[in-house]
C-alpha cells in the first residue's frame, strides 16, 4: 500500500523516531510502513490520520480508486 506519510512528517521536521514516539511503536515500524514493507494496523493507520489531521485516504493508497475510476 504506497503513503505519503514521509513527505507528511518531513512538512513538520519530524524524525521518524519523533513519529514513532507519537504513535508508540518502533522507528523501525515507521521505516517500514513509509517504504511500503509494512501497512499499519487500522487502528494504527486511524493514529497517524489523526496525528497529522487528514483522512485515511489522503495517507494511504491501496491502489483500488484508479482501478474502479477506469472502470
Amino acid at each position: 500500500m504506497e503513503n505519503n506519510i514521509r513527505a507528511l512528517r518531513a512538512e513538520r521536521g519530524w524524525s521518524q523516531q519523533q513519529l514513532a514516539d507519537l504513535l508508540d511503536v518502533s522507528r523501525q515500524s515507521v521505516n517500514a510502513i513509509e517504504t511500503g514493507k509494512y501497512d499499519p494496523s487500522l487502528p494504527l493507520a486511524f493514529a497517524i490520520a489523526r496525528l497529522f489531521e487528514r483522512h485515511i485516504e489522503e495517507i494511504f493508497d491501496d491502489g483500488r480508486s484508479v482501478a474502479k475510476a477506469a472502470e
